[in-house]
């Protein structure tokens, strides 16, 4: 009678941590998408509308704007900084994305914003985290 429990117990346990070990991992943030990202991209750079824009930007970003021969560098927080400062300011342009290159881990979006005079192409450069897709850098290019 000892045996029989003991061998119950031991399929018992060996069930459930079969069972367990199957289980999907549960994770409360959410999985951003590349469309997600770039929509978000878009909405802040064009419509200075910033809500998500934080979440979608890895924390070792880099933004860097190349205007003729002048090259300038901001980090995400320095970024984050000039986006509250002109928040809600929907900008005079038009705006096209595309897809530079694309690969399970890394994703290179083309977003163009054409203004009267000039083009801003940015060359968002995007890495699957287990967060899901996050900006790492960005290439401003005015022409």
């Amino acid at each position: 009678m000892k045996i029989l429990r003991t061998l119950t117990l031991s399929l018992v346990l060996l069930t459930g941590s079969v069972a367990l070990k199957a289980a999907p991992v549960k994770t409360d943030e959410k999985s951003l998408t590349i469309k997600d990202v770039v929509n978000t991209y878009v909405r802040a750079m064009a419509h200075g509308l910033i809500s998500d824009f934080e979440s979608t930007v890895d924390q070792n970003a880099k933004f860097i704007l190349l205007r003729g021969k002048n090259m300038l560098s901001y980090s995400k927080a320095e970024m984050l900084t000039s986006l509250l400062e002109t928040q809600g300011y929907d900008q005079n342009c038009a705006v096209d994305t595309s897809v530079a290159s694309n690969g399970e881990e890394l994703v290179v979006a083309k977003i163009d914003m054409y203004y009267q005079d000039l083009t801003r192409t940015n060359y968002v450069t995007m890495v699957n985290t287990p967060g899901g897709w996050k900006i790492t850098e960005v290439y401003s290019v005015f022409k």
